[in-house]
C-alpha cells in the first residue's frame, strides 16, 4: 500500500514547481509585452499583444496552482482517512488483469502525474470521466473504463 501522505507531499511539490515556472513565463513574457522591440511596426504587427495575452494566461495557470497548492497543503496537516467508498481524498488502486493503476483523487490537479515508491501515481478530479466511474464506489466493485476495458478496485487509502 502507498504512503498517502507521501503521495500528498510529491503533488504538493510538483504543484509548487509549477507555481514558480508558471511565474517566471508570465514575468518573462509580460517583460517581452513591454518591451521596446514589441512596439508595433504597423497595424498588422501584435507581437506585444500576443505577448500579453500569453503573460496573462500564464498568471492565471499560476493562481490555478497556487489554489492547488492551498488545498493540498490543507490535506498535509490532515491526511483524509481512507472511507468505505471512492471520495475526494481516497488514494485508490484499479486493477486491471495483472495491471494496476493507482490515482488520487482531489478537486482539483487533475491530470498531475508522479511517482512515489516507483509507483506511478495520477490526480484525478470527481468530475472527470474516470472520476466519475471511480467515486462512490469501494473495493471489490468492478468498473468499464471508457475505452470499454473492465477493471476492478483493489484498494482504498
Amino acid at each position: 500500500m502507498l504512503d498517502k501522505k507521501r503521495v500528498i507531499e510529491g503533488v504538493t511539490a510538483r504543484l509548487e514547481a509549477d507555481v514558480a515556472l508558471y511565474l517566471r513565463a508570465a514575468r518573462t513574457a509580460a517583460a517581452e509585452a513591454t518591451d521596446e522591440q514589441s512596439k508595433a511596426e504597423n497595424k498588422y504587427d501584435t507581437r506585444g499583444l500576443e505577448a500579453s495575452y500569453l503573460a496573462r494566461g500564464q498568471s492565471r495557470q499560476a493562481a490555478e496552482a497556487e489554489r492547488a497548492v492551498a488545498v493540498f497543503r490543507g490535506w498535509l496537516a490532515r491526511v483524509p482517512e481512507a472511507g468505505p467508498v471512492v471520495a475526494e481524498g481516497t488514494l485508490t488502486c484499479l486493477a486491471q488483469g495483472r495491471s494496476k493503476a493507482w490515482y488520487l483523487v482531489a478537486p482539483c490537479a487533475g491530470g498531475t502525474e508522479l511517482e512515489c515508491d516507483g509507483v506511478e501515481v495520477t490526480v484525478i478530479t470527481p468530475s472527470s470521466p474516470l472520476g466519475r466511474l471511480l467515486v462512490g464506489r469501494k473495493t471489490g466493485d468492478g468498473v468499464v473504463l471508457p475505452s470499454g476495458a473492465e477493471a476492478r478496485i483493489r484498494e482504498l487509502g
